[in-house]
């Protein structure tokens, strides 16, 4: 079942994500805003908006989930020496707004984009509310990777990511999984299976786990994720 949310007040919540549709997998709602209110809603009930130009608001809650927990991240001996050897160094909300143009940019395997305006602008303001953050991957002086996601209590809610040199995106996952452990997070949500997502660790699992960890992490205190300087990759724990 689709529910329209248009013409609904901001705070009204969502429906119950078991109703969401098997066929396109994970359709729950369509309509309403991207305000501030519905947004902080829909992460505290795993759902999230996805949508092309061209598309009213369209809300997901996918089943099955993907997920990375912090302790199941994995670190090829590759990638550790990738860390080591390149010379990138890492931050985390020093320009959240580069990050997502740079990941709403056209890529070569799909030209077009889902980041529409509307939803930069969104994500903008839920980036100066304190919810938004991201993880910048430099290299010099140049941007050359990044993520970033929603974060409410102990869950990270992964949206996107971007790379332009060789392992940059996973450096900036590590970073991620360095930080949930010691923040912490519970998970990260990464939404939906890509092979990228699997090589690192992340796993999928059933609704019915995914909304129980959500509601539990969701509800858990942590400390705001503040700037950090930039880093060495070489300091990071996995690239030892």
């Amino acid at each position: 079942m689709i529910f329209d949310l248009d013409g609904t007040p901001r705070d009204i919540g969502f429906p119950d994500a078991r109703l969401a549709e098997s066929d396109p997998n994970g359709l729950l709602a369509i309509g309403g805003d991207l305000s501030l209110e519905r947004l902080l809603s829909a992460y505290a009930q795993g759902v999230f908006p996805w949508y092309s130009h061209g598309q009213p608001i369209l809300w997901w809650s996918p089943a099955p989930r993907m997920v990375l927990y912090p302790g199941e991240l994995h670190v090829s001996r590759s990638l550790r020496r990738s860390l080591r050897r390149r010379r990138y160094e890492l931050s985390v909300n020093q320009c959240f707004e580069d990050v997502i143009r740079a990941c709403a940019a056209p890529r070569d395997a799909h030209p077009g984009t889902w980041l529409v305006p509307e939803m930069i602008s969104a994500y903008l303001t839920l980036h100066e509310a304190g919810y938004a953050h991201s993880i910048e991957v430099w290299l010099d002086e140049e941007l050359v990777g990044g993520l970033y996601g929603v974060a409410l209590g102990q869950a990270f809610f992964g949206e996107s990511m971007f790379s332009r040199q060789t392992d940059a995106s996973k450096a900036a996952m590590s970073l991620l999984a360095e930080i949930a452990a010691e923040h912490p997070f519970q998970l990260i949500d990464c939404q939906v299976h890509t092979d990228h997502l699997a090589s690192l660790g992340a796993r999928e699992i059933d609704r019915e786990l995914f909304q129980q960890s959500v509601s539990s992490a969701t509800r858990a205190t942590a400390p705001a994720l503040g700037r950090r300087r930039r880093r060495p990759a070489a300091e990071l724990r996995y690239a030892a």
